[in-house]
């Protein structure tokens, strides 16, 4: 007797749980909210860092506001010109030159360091950083991934001991680059010419 019951209970939730199931189904289905495909487009371009430094919450509300034309192509310093020229593309429109003040000390690539004998443990870092590179405990020590740190320095404002500083990111031998030569027309324009001068005769 008492198995039965059991089977009959058994029975029953599984029945509502297939019933619910179709419902939830078929409303996904029927109210589905169609996303705009350009956003989606422009999102995925963006280098997913969610650090803010365009004005936005994270990379998919600057890419809503770019779709909507709200704002440039121009305000992400981690994608670089490699992401403005990407955007220009998918746009089909001309490609600018990163904002003046988001260009700032973008061409040094730098990464957050936490000098550890200052940490006090507060985790306020590891709560305002946006790709999770620090981590740590409660009162214990934290540290930064350098690999995982996107240089974004949202984490220096909630620091109460100021134990968080930005470095430059060391290059390494599958890192470095030979530094760009001098364009040979600027170059050229900066050497001084000679000023030819005629002796006059006088009879």
């Amino acid at each position: 007797m008492m198995l039965q019951e059991i089977m009959t209970a058994v029975l029953v939730i599984v029945g509502l749980a297939g019933f619910f199931g179709l419902i939830l189904g078929y409303a996904s289905v029927r109210f589905k909210v169609e996303g705009d495909p350009i956003t989606d487009q422009i999102d995925a371009l963006l280098p997913q860092t969610q650090c803010g430094q365009c004005g936005y919450a994270g990379c998919r509300p600057y890419a809503e506001a770019i779709a909507k034309g709200e704002i440039g192509i121009n305000h992400c310093p981690p994608g670089g010109e490699a992401t403005i020229l990407a955007l220009a593309d998918l746009l089909d429109i001309e490609p600018e030159p990163l904002d003046e003040e988001l260009a700032e000390g973008s061409d040094i690539a730098t990464v957050a360091v936490i000098i550890e004998k200052d940490c006090i443990g507060c985790t306020l870092c590891i709560q305002a950083c946006p790709v999770d590179a620090i981590v740590g405990s409660a009162k214990h020590m934290h540290t930064v991934i350098a690999s995982e740190c996107t240089g974004c320095e949202l984490c220096l404002p909630p620091c109460p001991v100021d134990c968080i500083i930005m470095e430059p990111i060391k290059p390494t031998p599958s890192t470095w680059q030979w530094p760009e030569p001098t364009h040979p027309i600027k170059a050229l324009q900066q050497i001084p010419l000679p000023i030819e001068t005629k002796e006059v005769k006088t009879s």
